[in-house]
């Protein structure tokens, strides 16, 4: 059974202390991993009939390291990974992964592809890593704090759409009538958009260099990560509708924000009529 990632609304106990830790040896495996095959030719499979028509080595390689280490030292948690689906899925805590997010930066030999992990408590993100392996960058959110390779970062709030920077991944996905026009009303009122990036917009974000990042059609293992990364940051991620993510079952529409009245500013756009 593969879990409803639907967000508990129940209070979340302390976080064990060892999870921290062994999350970020989980990282670490992935890491080893990317590294190894980053820019290699035969780590790329093309898969024209898959819904994603790029999968390599890395990725399965690295979920494996991950769950070797989360399965050995947490059994009676669960695991959910992009690769290899669930495993015990009624377990009250589940680590969510994905291995590359980014696949198709990785596979072009781009250092902007992301190894996310999350744990979450009834389906809930308390604790994840985004983590860049190439340049050495790696977010850590868990009880309200954000930190990058140890330091707390810091946002850049901004009041007015007018001023920010929006990022996302690529426009591919947002092109079905009525989503498209929703984003384009945001993006035709900031300062600047940037394209590509895929979850490390969501680290930019977090660390002040971007303001915005609205998504399209992210499944549970592409944003989990990101929720205790932007809002232990100080930023603010929910849907389209201003709901928290996975309060709807399904792929998600993803808005996150460096401040209060960004947030209110990019949703009154994105609901608008056209």
């Amino acid at each position: 059974m593969v879990p409803d990632p639907r967000c508990a609304k129940e209070h979340v106990t302390d976080l064990d202390p060892r999870w921290r830790s062994i999350a970020l040896a989980a990282a670490d495996a992935a890491a080893a991993v990317t590294r190894r095959w980053f820019r290699s030719l035969a780590a790329v499979e093309h898969k024209p009939e898959a819904s994603s028509p790029i999968v390599t080595i890395a990725d399965r390689q690295a979920e494996q390291a991950m769950r070797a280490i989360l399965s050995d030292r947490l059994p009676d948690h669960g695991i959910f990974g992009e690769e290899e689906g669930a495993t015990n899925a009624d377990a009250r805590y589940t680590w969510v992964l994905d291995p590359i997010d980014g696949t198709i930066a990785f596979a072009s030999g781009k250092p902007l592809y992301t190894t996310l992990i999350a744990l979450c408590e009834d389906q809930r993100p308390v604790l994840s890593v985004i983590d860049q392996p190439i340049l050495g960058e790696r977010w850590v959110g868990s009880g309200g704090e954000t930190t990058l390779n140890g330091s707390p970062t810091v946002i850049r709030p901004v009041a007015r759409l007018s001023e920010a920077r929006l990022g996302s991944t690529t426009p591919g996905p947002l092109m079905t009538a009525g989503v498209w026009e929703a984003f384009s009303r945001v993006q035709s009122a900031v300062h600047v958009t940037t394209w590509g990036g895929d979850a490390y917009n969501y680290a930019l974000l977090s660390s002040g260099h971007l303001h915005l990042v609205v998504e399209n059609e992210l499944e549970w293992y592409d944003w989990a990560a990101l929720v205790p990364v932007v809002e232990g940051a100080g930023g603010i991620i929910t849907d389209w509708s201003g709901a928290p993510l996975g309060e709807t079952a399904g792929r998600s529409q993803v808005l996150a924000a460096a401040s209060p009245a960004l947030h209110a500013a990019a949703l009154a756009c994105l609901q608008s009529a056209s």
